[in-house]
């Protein structure tokens, strides 16, 4: 009997020493858990910070005038660099814009979960250096592809930068900065100034007011909260609603004069048509209502909707039929 006895302290010692090891495993496993989820939201917040929606935008872009200035017939191997040149140098942009603007979007409801206003990243200035070694990076990668297409990243840069959320924010500054991508897949490509290119940066310049000037218009209250008092908040609804209906009809036309002045075939005209009438309709349609949710429709179709295809339907007219 005293050594059953013996023997079932001995098995209970042995497995309370195994549900210890079991709990130590288990707290091991939910520690790399949590450091694992720990991990990928800081990345993702950095990566947030880069603001993957417009970058991917702009990169695109330049590379579709990159595939338009060669007529289709593009050496890979310099495309993919210039692929890569035109991510770096866009993230590292748009990166320092949002850390500039980081006090401001704080105030506004639209931004204020942003991973800077948020805290997410704290201090903000954890950031800056990612952001200067991608800006150092794109002007680096810039050069070796060509002078002019360097120059064109250091301009649309420091465009991007200066003079945050004032009157210029568009003109000037904002196109400048928007046309860059444009420039530097050209320029990669075909190192020279040509009309082609100038209305490829027209089109751009056209589209940028409507894109931007819509969400001002669909987050009125809150623009003016956050103390942005200029052009479009200093005018009526009603007179912003009018301009953008005349650039909307201004934009359709602008990119249907690209078939007819350039060397693209039904394919650029069909999408052409489609976006064109869908921006100017959409315009309109905010003309007969004022509703805010129709000023959000025109900008969030004006984004990738709009100049992404527009730009994929000239990119494809080149490599496919031209």
């Amino acid at each position: 009997m005293g050594i059953s006895i013996i023997g079932i302290a001995d098995l209970a010692v042995k497995w309370q020493r195994l549900l210890t090891l079991l709990s130590r495993a288990s707290n091991m496993r939910d520690g790399v858990r949590q450091m694992s989820q720990t991990v990928c939201q800081r990345a993702a917040a950095y990566i947030g910070v880069l603001k993957p929606r417009e970058t991917s935008l702009l990169t695109f872009i330049g590379i579709a005038s990159a595939v338009i200035a060669d007529g289709g017939h593009f050496p890979t191997s310099r495309l993919v660099l210039l692929a890569i040149t035109l991510l770096v140098a866009s993230a590292g942009a748009n990166g320092l814009t949002n850390y500039l603007d980081r006090n401001l979007d704080a105030k506004m409801t639209r931004t204020r979960g942003r991973a800077l206003p948020a805290g997410r990243i704290n201090p903000p200035e954890k950031v800056l250096p990612l952001l200067l070694i991608l800006v150092a990076a794109g002007l680096l990668l810039s050069w070796t592809l060509h002078p002019y297409v360097f120059t064109a990243d250091l301009i649309g840069t420091t465009a991007a930068m200066v003079w945050r959320k004032r009157w210029t924010c568009v003109f000037p500054q904002g196109i400048i900065a928007s046309c860059a991508p444009v420039l530097m897949g050209w320029l990669a490509i075909e190192p020279s100034f040509s009309w082609p290119l100038f209305r490829l940066c027209l089109l751009v310049s056209i589209w940028l007011p409507i894109h931007l000037w819509s969400v001002m218009l669909s987050q009125r209250e809150d623009f003016r909260q956050a103390g942005i008092t200029f052009f479009p908040m200093s005018r009526e609804t009603g007179q912003i609603i009018k301009i953008l209906v005349v650039l909307g009809l201004i934009l359709y036309l602008a990119s249907l004069s690209l078939y007819f002045t350039g060397d693209f075939s039904w394919l650029y005209l069909v999408l052409a048509n489609l976006m064109g009438f869908a921006v100017f309709y959409t315009s309109l349609r905010l003309l007969f209502s004022g509703a805010s949710q129709d000023s959000w429709r025109l900008y969030r179709l004006s984004a990738f909707p709009y100049l992404g295809i527009i730009f994929l339907g000239m990119m494809l007219d080149v490599w496919l039929i031209g």
